[in-house]
C-alpha cells in the first residue's frame, strides 16, 4: 500500500506504557470472633470456643479462649462479634470458575457473578478460560476496591488447539512463550493447555511456563489417554474428571507418583449424566434464597424449572462413581480441588462440595478440597486456604457445623473477603463499616424480574441508563 512503512518498529517501541498505579484495598479496624468453633485447616485442627483476630486485612490470632488469655493479646477498640453455636472456617476457593468475563465491551459496575459467588463463601476464583480483556481488568477493580467479589484470576484467553475461531497453534518452543508472555502482560499466572493436538505441543507449552512461572491447567476434551499423558508430563492439573470409572490402581498408583493435581468439575462430570442435574432433580433450586436475591430471575428459572428427571442409579453410576475415585486420588496423595464450573454461581459450588462427600470422603476432608487444596494449587497457601495468624482475612461464619452434615455449608452468615465482612442475606458491608448494598439492574422498576420488562438490549448492556 502506497505510504505504508517498510518494516514495523520492533515490540519493545511500540505503543505508550501508561504506567498507572492504584492502591489495593485495605480496609481499617479490627474485627474479634468469640466463642465460635473454628476449623483451621492447620493439620486438621478443629477449635472449640475459639477466637478469632482480624486487623485490617489479615488475621492476627487464631485460638482456643484459653490461650488466647494466657497470650494477653490486645486490640485497640476491636468490634466483638459473639459466634456462639457457630463455626468459621476459610473462605471456598472455586479454582474452576466461568463468573461471567467471557465477552467483549461495557463492563458492569455490579457483576452479579461475583455477589452471587461472594453470598455463597466464594472468597477466591480462578478461570481457567474467559476473555482477557474482561478478567484481568476486573480483577484488578476488584484488588482496588473499586467492584464487590470474591479474588480473581485467571488464564485469560486460552490456547486452544482444536479448529476454530480462536485456534493458538504451538509448534515451537518459541510459539508457546510468545503466547504465554502475552498473558503473563496482562496479569496471569496460568495458562489453559487445551485440545493441543500433538504431546509435543503440550510439553512445549509446559516448558516455557516454566521459564516464566506460570501453572498450565490443561483439558484432554474427555479423551482418557490424552488426559494420562498430562499427568505424566508434569502439568500443574487436569481439569475435569477422567472420562472412565472407576479408577483402578493402575491409573492411581501412576497418579500419585506425580505432582499433578485434579479438579474434578463433578457438576459438568465427563463421560455420563452430569452432576449438575441431580441437584435440580431434588432440590426446588428456582425457590432458593440468597440465590434469588443474586441470580436474575430468567437465569435462574432457564436452568432450574425445567428439570432433566433421572433414575437414581445414573447418578450412583455417574458423577458419584467418579467421586469415588477422587476419593482414591486423594488418599493417594493426588490434590483434589472444587470446581464448579459457572454452572450455578455461588451455589454450584456448594454442590461441588457436596458431590466430593458423596464418594466417600469425611466432611473434613471435602472442606479441604474446597479450600487449602485450591490454595496449594494456585501456590498461594501462605496468604490464604487457612486460618492462620498472618493470613489474608478471608472466611466464612456458619449458622450450623458442616463437620456433622456437609449440606450445613450453605448455612452461611457472615463472609468476609480480604477483612472486609458482609452479611450473607444481603451482601450489605458490615463490621467496622456500614455500607448497604444498592441495586442491581434486575431489581429496578421495570425490569424482568419486577415483572414490567426490561428491554433485551438494556438487559444485555447491564444497563447504561445509570443503573
Amino acid at each position: 500500500m502506497e505510504g505504508a512503512p517498510d518494516t514495523l518498529p520492533p515490540l519493545d517501541t511500540a505503543g505508550l506504557k501508561i504506567g498507572l498505579t492504584l492502591q489495593s484495598d485495605v480496609p481499617e479496624g479490627a474485627l474479634v470472633f468469640e466463642n465460635a468453633r473454628i476449623i483451621t485447616m492447620e493439620n486438621d485442627r478443629v477449635i472449640e470456643n475459639g477466637v478469632l483476630v482480624v486487623e485490617r486485612n489479615k488475621i492476627t490470632f487464631v485460638g482456643s479462649q484459653t490461650e488466647y488469655q494466657a497470650a494477653r493479646f490486645r486490640v485497640n477498640n476491636p468490634k466483638i462479634i459473639d459466634c456462639s453455636g457457630k463455626t468459621i472456617m476459610p473462605g471456598m476457593l472455586d479454582v474452576h470458575a466461568h463468573p461471567g468475563n467471557f465477552r467483549f465491551g461495557l463492563n458492569p459496575q455490579k457483576q452479579w457473578e461475583y455477589y452471587a459467588q461472594l453470598a455463597y463463601g466464594v472468597t477466591t476464583q480462578h478461570d481457567p478460560s474467559v476473555n482477557s480483556e474482561m478478567a484481568f481488568s476486573n480483577a484488578e477493580m476488584l484488588k482496588a476496591g473499586r467492584m464487590v467479589g470474591p479474588r480473581l484470576f485467571a488464564t485469560g484467553t486460552i490456547l486452544y488447539g482444536a479448529d476454530g475461531d480462536f485456534k493458538a497453534p504451538i509448534n515451537s518452543l518459541e510459539d508457546a512463550r510468545s503466547a504465554l508472555r502475552r498473558t503473563k502482560a496482562w496479569g496471569a499466572f496460568s495458562v489453559k493447555s487445551y485440545n493441543q493436538p500433538r504431546r509435543e505441543q503440550r510439553q512445549q507449552v509446559i516448558a516455557a511456563a516454566r521459564e516464566l512461572g506460570m501453572l498450565v491447567v490443561p483439558e484432554g476434551g474427555s479423551f482418557f489417554h490424552h488426559n494420562l499423558t498430562e499427568v505424566v508430563d508434569g502439568h500443574s492439573s487436569v481439569e475435569h474428571n477422567l472420562p472412565v470409572a472407576p479408577l483402578y490402581s493402575d491409573v492411581i498408583n501412576l497418579w500419585s507418583k506425580t505432582g499433578t493435581h485434579n479438579t474434578p468439575t463433578l457438576i459438568v462430570n465427563y463421560g455420563s449424566l452430569t452432576g449438575e442435574y441431580y441437584w435440580y432433580q431434588n432440590t426446588e433450586v428456582w425457590k432458593k434464597e440468597p440465590l434469588l436475591r443474586f441470580t436474575p430471575k430468567h437465569v435462574l428459572d432457564e436452568r432450574s424449572r425445567h428439570r432433566t428427571m433421572a433414575p437414581e442409579e445414573e447418578y450412583q453410576n455417574g458423577h458419584i462413581l467418579v467421586s469415588q475415585s477422587c476419593k482414591k486420588l486423594q488418599d493417594a496423595g493426588v490434590n483434589i480441588n472444587l470446581g464448579a464450573h459457572g454452572q450455578l454461581n455461588g451455589l454450584g459450588a456448594h454442590w461441588e462440595l457436596w458431590m466430593l462427600q458423596q464418594g466417600g470422603m469425611s466432611n473434613l476432608q471435602a472442606l479441604k478440597c474446597a479450600t487449602i487444596n485450591g490454595a496449594i494449587h494456585l501456590g498461594m497457601d501462605k496468604e490464604i486456604g487457612s486460618l492462620k495468624a498472618g493470613k489474608l482475612a478471608d472466611l466464612i461464619v456458619l449458622d450450623k457445623n458442616p463437620l456433622d452434615d456437609i449440606k450445613n455449608s450453605e448455612s452461611i452468615r457472615y463472609v468476609m473477603v480480604n477483612g472486609r465482612l458482609f452479611d450473607a442475606a444481603t451482601l450489605n458491608e458490615i463490621g467496622n463499616y456500614n455500607k448497604k448494598r444498592n441495586k442491581f439492574w434486575f431489581e429496578m422498576p421495570g425490569s424482568q424480574t419486577s415483572g414490567a420488562g426490561m428491554s433485551h438490549s438494556c438487559q444485555e448492556a447491564r444497563c447504561v441508563c445509570g443503573h
